[in-house]
């Protein structure tokens, strides 16, 4: 069997942007879902979704026949953690809360094997290396890790130059939530304090020859991030687009009435007097079944 390419990292290191989505739901059909909707690259969190090791592993299986790329975050930077879903198959992490290049270095020391750094020597066990089963992959597979280190506190941005020139760190991603919160302006991730913070930080970790990332969801702030010099930018959130689309969906039909005049709330008036619950008259004495629309063929 042949390696698996790491084709997320090659695009970093020829300066091509790639544009991601945050994958929250923690289901490997949802996940399915995504892969086939056009995104270079899709975010698997282990840190604030309900994301296990199984978890992880359907949803990398889920992910795995389709171009888009699986990176996985871990709920915080551990050694163990990071052995474990290496061997799952992933080729590409995000540890949050990287305050230190010391840290950063000991992320990447755990992607590894001895000499060159320390993770745990199990392929015959690992999904990574197809049971033992892909050519020279102990030798091989050091070469397709990336290694992507958060920063997202001040006290990580004072040592933002020294963790993006840590050898084998391949990208720096600036978390906007928790650096807002650590600047004091918790909730306000567009505050331009913030929003000054992580174009200074962009522009450290280009000029350190290393991919910087980040992620928001307004269309108008991942662009700016992008034409700042960031090559990894994720530009939307599972859950988010869900709550979106559902809420819209349903005050459609169960709030006020549209501009046309169209009842939203079933049994209730619209502003020409007429009533949308089926076998109530309007005010033209026509019952609502007289009336009902067709259904939608496209269903």
């Amino acid at each position: 069997m042949q390696m698996p390419v790491n084709v997320f990292k090659q695009a970093l290191r020829d300066g091509r942007p790639q544009i991601g989505l945050w994958v929250g739901l923690a289901d490997a059909y949802v996940a399915e879902l995504l892969a086939t909707t056009g995104f270079d690259w899709l975010l698997i969190d282990a840190e604030h979704a309900p994301n296990d090791s199984r978890s992880v592993l359907r949803q990398l299986q889920a992910i795995a026949p389709y171009p888009a790329h699986a990176i996985v975050r871990p709920v915080h930077g551990s050694v163990e953690l990071i052995k474990r879903y290496l061997d799952l198959g992933v080729q590409t992490v995000l540890v949050p809360m990287v305050e230190t290049a010391e840290q950063a270095a000991l992320m990447v020391a755990a992607t590894r094997y001895p000499t060159r750094g320390i993770r745990g020597v199990g392929s015959a066990l690992a999904r990574s290396s197809r049971w033992n089963q892909i050519d020279g992959y102990l030798h091989r597979c050091d070469e397709e890790m990336c290694v992507l280190v958060q920063v997202e506190s001040v006290a990580a941005l004072k040592d933002l130059e020294a963790i993006a020139s840590v050898p084998g760190v391949d990208g720096v991603f600036f978390g906007p939530a928790d650096l807002s919160a650590s600047m004091g302006l918790i909730g306000k991730p567009t505050d331009p304090a913030v929003q000054t913070a992580i174009a200074q930080g962009i522009a450290t970790v280009v000029k350190a020859g290393k991919a910087a990332g980040c992620l928001s969801s307004d269309n108008q702030t991942a662009r700016g991030y992008l034409a700042q010099g960031a090559t990894f930018v994720a530009v939307g959130v599972d859950t988010s687009l869900l709550v979106k689309a559902a809420s819209q969906l349903a005050a459609a039909f169960k709030g006020q009435p549209n501009a046309q005049g169209e009842p939203n709330a079933k049994g209730q008036r619209n502003a020409k007097g007429q009533r949308s619950a089926k076998g109530q008259r309007n005010a033209k004495g026509n019952r609502g079944t007289a009336h009902s629309p067709k259904p939608d063929p496209s269903y």
